[in-house]
């Protein structure tokens, strides 16, 4: 219905749309012909989007569009395009030795920027971000290597991981040592002699024993069920991951009840192998990283 309460603005010149509110009219002022212009333009650009580029959502899928392109498709052959220019930049470490790496400055380079950043990705969730480990997991830093710290070694463990499902783990050669003994709940120490020889183990890193607590007994103890393992002094062996005993690093806790919890339960840590989830190159390079951080030999 046409509005007949139209109006010239004496102030404007402009007709108003008819419509008043308190004493105050609206001015009929057309947009201006550029923003129209542009307005249609973007209506049209978005349609021709919409039927060249993916974008409406299908019940299995979406509309791929007539240029067929894919961010996904993009973001796959950028990620193999830096993998391929990673494997040419490290190429000279497919052939070379650990410590030829070592001896050549632009090799070591290399493994050392790309084993920081394979220790972030994959190591850190357990070790740390700084490598210094947690209750359970191993601090990278120090010179305490229950299978060896020496490049090869380290490499080695990397590979094939520990107590895991990789045929070449590492593991006791000892039949029956598959991790430390659960011995209390094993039933082959009651609960005095497991008291006993955990003060003796806390005594040997010049820890605090118990009040009253009966070292020789916790000696005798030691001598005939755990230094097969650890040793007669319990200075532990790297060839069965046996830790020392004597030392102040202690990976569950070395307070008498952590001990006394570990003889009775025992503990069988795993570490998984990298072999097939990494490439030897990115493996090498971790050895080299970590072994940097301690490099115990």
């Amino acid at each position: 219905m046409a509005n007949d309460n139209k109006t010239i603005d004496e102030a404007t010149g402009t007709e108003t749309t008819g419509h008043e509110w308190d004493g105050l009219k609206e001015l009929n002022t057309p947009l201006p012909r550029w923003w129209v212009m542009v307005f249609y333009a973007c209506i049209v650009w978005a349609i021709g989007y919409t039927i060249l580029m993916p974008a409406w959502p299908l019940v299995s899928g979406y509309t791929t569009g007539f240029l067929g392109a894919s961010q996904r498709s993009q973001a796959i052959a950028a990620h193999n395009a830096a993998v391929e220019s990673r494997s040419a930049a490290g190429g000279g470490l497919v052939d070379a030795s650990l410590e030829e790496i070592q001896g050549n400055q632009q090799l070591l380079e290399f493994a050392m920027a790309n084993g920081r950043a394979a220790f972030g990705d994959n190591c850190a969730a357990c070790h740390g971000t700084g490598a210094t480990g947690a209750k359970g997991y191993p601090n990278l830093n120090d010179d305490a290597w229950l299978w060896g710290g020496s490049l090869d070694a380290i490499h080695t463990t990397i590979q094939h991981g520990i107590r895991g499902e990789d045929d070449d783990t590492r593991e006791s050669p000892v039949a029956y040592a598959i991790g430390m003994q659960a011995w209390g709940d094993d039933g082959l120490l009651n609960e005095q002699q497991i008291r006993n020889v955990s003060n003796y183990v806390v005594s040997l890193s010049g820890g605090e024993t118990e009040s009253g607590a009966d070292l020789e007994a916790g000696k005798t103890v030691f001598a005939e069920n755990c230094a097969a393992c650890h040793g007669d002094e319990g200075k532990g062996s790297q060839d069965l991951g046996a830790p020392n005993l004597t030392d102040k690093i202690w990976l569950y806790g070395g307070d008498v009840d952590t001990v006394v919890e570990t003889v009775t339960h025992g503990r069988k840590g795993v570490m998984p192998s990298w072999t097939g989830r990494l490439d030897p190159v990115t493996i090498k390079s971790l050895a080299v990283y970590v072994h940097s951080l301690g490099g115990g030999a």
